[in-house]
């Protein structure tokens, strides 16, 4: 007290600096020392080369203004009560235009979005506080109030920056958020794999070659091993392969554990969906199929896991010959050579000269590929009205009703000769197909960012579908492949002649380990924005790419509102579902929400949950929900390997999962009957308004309204509802698919979309006709057809708000 009539005599800035020892409120940083630091960061490579932040990912901190609570204002005691409302925001809003302000805010890591957002919020908590520190207090009268010497608004600086560091937390340690999120080295995050020498050998050859036989059987003489695969039928079909040759083998996915031994002891070899596997445990061969798959933009992080990170003496990889130069430099890194051995396909494969054209002319051992539902169910309804059972194999459907089907098909003595297949049939499924039809050559797939387009199929997935044609050992010993329609035909000609260009980058994903020392930094961000700011900061290398995240960002999102641990909440949200499933949705917001209650999920809540017993599908709507049911017991089983105590009933569970997929299968035995129900569900006349109830599914409509408008129900099965009516509207001018279309298609461009609603069967001639009449009548009479004055003249408001 004494010493303050001296203090009131300083200038600010050094009356400031002497208040607090030199160093208890914060300053600006000079720019000296801000260029010595970033020189010193950049030298030792801890991001001076590293790319500026996503700033609008940055998400505020509120921070509410102070009050008084019954303490004076020790401020006003020293000085005076504070001066005019107004003189304080003049000088606040003269401070925010300083460009020396702006100049300091940007070296402490404020550009313009966030200098801007701190500034709001720092005038708000001043204007609106009832009581604000004495350092601040003091300062605001020496500016103001023209004490001798003069306050600066440049002072207000330091406790500006406090402010901003409080509500953007990320600013005071983005230097340790660049380190964790810095994914240049992989290869260090495997010690294990790191410490012994291993011996890489690549089986390099197209589909049907013989080249994961091979690999197969080294690790089937080897004392122990792991197998890595795509799928769970692949890993599967290993487990019983192996059992079969006594040689003890496990099986690991998401959702099953079965054990070679009755005692459930380990087993030396196990056979795991690549995700699962164990990059602790020793092994002596590893064997990791379908490598091209490293860069899948979703999974690509699992192959890239496994091949870095297996500790095994021999790892055997499988794959496209696209992948050796990307699997060399990837174990260049590793200081690990890479012995590469070619195979050639061991049956021939013909590309025929002529297209099917019509379904009449098809064959024993033909399998059509479609790549959408709605053409599976139309393919397989044409084939059946002819007098010829298919079987029918689609990527939803259980992997119990995908095998009894391909056992089906593959069945000499059965009656079912024909296969309609998406591009499921890829991989996994061992089938005796004689030709592969093209049903169409174009298929929606996601890019690197998450987008959904529509692209002709890639030279690469051609081949692996085409290849499935004459498989070595079965009865046709030679393969052949066509189109539906003869316009195709040219043009898959050329794609499977192109070289299949070779893979670039290899996936990541962040670790839960990563993610956690995230949230210890920033503990008020939320998951999805933690994940957010983890991808903006994260530096990769050239060989490496971070894999897509809107699926874990759109759980993260979902079940932000519900308490859970940032642990628990990663698992939820690592969940393998389709997000376009609303059942399935709903039911993991259900468990995690009994979840955070603490409260275990039992069978009888499940049992409650989706209505079991359920009965046998009468109509497409039906089979779809009752897979939608299946992915809901598949998510049960995945949570209860990770939450046992919570989800304590996986063996009931999994017994009534084995009865729905007895179930499943009676439907799809039976789906022309579904479809003729669908059909008739949709009475004749009411085609417009069953359009505007049910929107078409894949690249038509956004998937997401048919979610938000009809819970359950997918969009393929509210879609069907359309395509049979307009496949029965068609049939009396259109005897086939393709029967009479020729004609048709003249009058239309080769890639317009008329041609291709005419391919689809979705138009007519005539309709289209109707169509053009319609638009001309509408223009005549006004833009959209409602904008005629008659109109305006005697529609009310109300109406031309519904008409809009």
């Amino acid at each position: 007290a004494a010493a303050w009539p001296l203090l009131r005599r300083l200038p600010a800035r050094a009356a400031l600096a002497l208040r607090h020892g030199g160093g208890s409120a914060p300053r600006a940083r000079p720019a000296a020392a801000a260029a010595s630091s970033s020189a010193s960061s950049s030298a030792n490579g801890d991001g001076g080369a590293s790319r500026a932040p996503d700033t609008s990912l940055f998400v505020p901190v509120p921070l509410n203004p102070a009050s008084r609570r019954g303490r004076k204002d020790v401020g006003a005691e020293l000085t005076r009560p504070s001066t005019k409302v107004s003189e304080v925001l003049k000088n606040l809003n003269k401070f925010y235009k300083r460009k020396e302000i702006q100049r300091l805010g940007a070296e402490n890591g404020l550009d313009a979005r966030l200098f801007h957002q701190a500034f709001i919020s720092f005038r708000k908590y001043i204007m609106e506080s009832s009581s604000v520190s004495a350092d601040l207090h003091i300062i605001l009268n020496d500016i103001c109030c023209g004490f001798v010497p003069p306050g600066h608004v440049d002072d207000l600086f330091p406790f500006f920056l406090r402010h901003a560091k409080q509500i953007f937390p990320m600013l005071d340690c983005m230097d340790d958020l660049r380190k964790i999120s810095d994914l240049r080295l992989p290869p260090n995050w495997y010690p294990d794999a790191r410490a012994i020498q291993r011996k890489i050998i690549f089986h390099a050859g197209p589909t049907n070659s013989g080249k994961t036989y091979h690999a197969i059987q080294r690790f089937l003489s080897a004392k122990s091993g792991i197998y890595c695969g795509p799928l769970k039928l692949l890993a599967h079909e290993i487990f019983q392969k192996s059992n079969d040759a006594n040689v003890p083998c496990d099986l690991v996915t998401g959702e099953e554990r079965l054990f070679a031994n009755e005692d459930s002891r380990q087993a030396p070899h196990v056979a795991c969906t690549i995700e699962m596997c164990s990059t602790n445990t020793p092994y002596e061969v590893a064997v990791i199929d379908e490598i091209q798959m490293i860069r899948d933009p979703a999974r690509g992080w699992a192959w890239t896991r496994a091949l870095l990170g297996l500790c095994a003496e021999e790892i055997h990889v499988c794959g496209e010959p696209a992948a050796i130069d990307l699997v060399t430099e990837l174990m260049y890194t590793t200081g690990e050579e890479v012995e590469v051995r070619n195979y050639e396909r061991l049956t021939p494969l013909t590309v025929l000269d002529y297209a099917l054209e019509s379904l009449d002319n098809l064959r024993a051992g033909d399998c059509i590929v479609c790549f959408s539902k709605n053409d599976i169910y139309s393919v397989s309804r044409q084939i059946e009205a002819r007098g010829l059972e298919c079987a029918v194999i689609y990527g939803s459907l259980p992997p119990g009703t995908k095998l009894e089907q391909a056992k089906k098909f593959n069945d000499p003595d059965d009656p079912c000769k024909i296969l309609v297949a998406t591009d499921a049939i890829g991989m996994g499924l061992n089938l005796c197909i004689r030709r592969i039809i093209f049903n169409s050559i174009v298929k929606p797939t996601v890019n690197e960012k998450g987008e959904k387009e529509i692209d002709t199929i890639t030279t690469s997935q051609a081949l692996q579908i085409a290849g499935r044609a004459g498989r070595f050992g079965s009865s046709f010993r030679q393969g052949e492949v066509t189109t539906m329609h003869r316009e195709d035909l040219a043009q898959l000609r050329d794609i499977l002649r192109e070289p299949v260009p070779p893979v670039q980058a290899a996936g990541l994903h962040p670790t839960p380990e990563q993610i956690e020392m995230f949230a210890y930094h920033l503990p008020d961000a939320t998951l999805s924005n933690l994940i957010d700011i983890f991808v903006s900061l994260s530096q990769v290398d050239g060989m490496y790419f971070v894999c897509n995240i809107d699926d874990f960002k759109f759980l993260a999102d979902m079940i932000q509102h519900i308490p859970l641990n940032l642990r628990s909440r990663y698992v939820f949200c690592t969940a393998p579902l389709n997000r376009k499933e609303p059942f399935v949705c709903t039911t993991l917001l259900k468990f995690a929400r009994q979840f955070s209650r603490n409260e275990p999920l039992t069978f009888d809540w499940l049992c409650r949950h989706t209505k079991w017993p359920l009965a046998a599908p009468k109509n497409i709507k039906e089979l779809v929900h009752l897979e939608a049911v299946h992915d809901v017991f598949d998510l049960y089983l995945w949570l209860s390997y990770r939450f046992m105590d919570m989800f304590p009933d996986a063996a009931l569970v999994r017994d009534i999962q084995k009865k729905l997929d007895d179930i499943i299968q009676i439907g799809v035995c039976n789906i022309t009957k579904l479809i003729r129900a669908s059909q008739s569900a949709a009475a004749p006349g009411t085609a417009e308004v069953v359009a505007e109830d049910f929107p078409l599914s894949g690249t038509q409509r956004d998937p997401r309204a048919v979610s938000e408008r009809h819970g359950t129900a997918s969009t393929e099965a509210l879609s069907i509802a359309v395509e049979a009516a307009g496949l029965r509207r068609a049939k009396s001018t259109r005897p086939s698919r393709l029967g009479g279309r020729q004609e048709e298609l003249k009058s239309y461009g080769r890639g317009s979309l008329a041609n291709r609603l005419l391919r689809e069967g979705l138009l007519t001639q005539e309709m289209l006709r109707q169509l053009e009449s319609e638009w001309q009548d509408q223009h005549r009479n006004g833009r959209y057809g409602f904008g005629s004055k008659r109109d305006d003249q005697h529609s009310s408001k109300e109406t031309r708000k519904k008409r809009k």
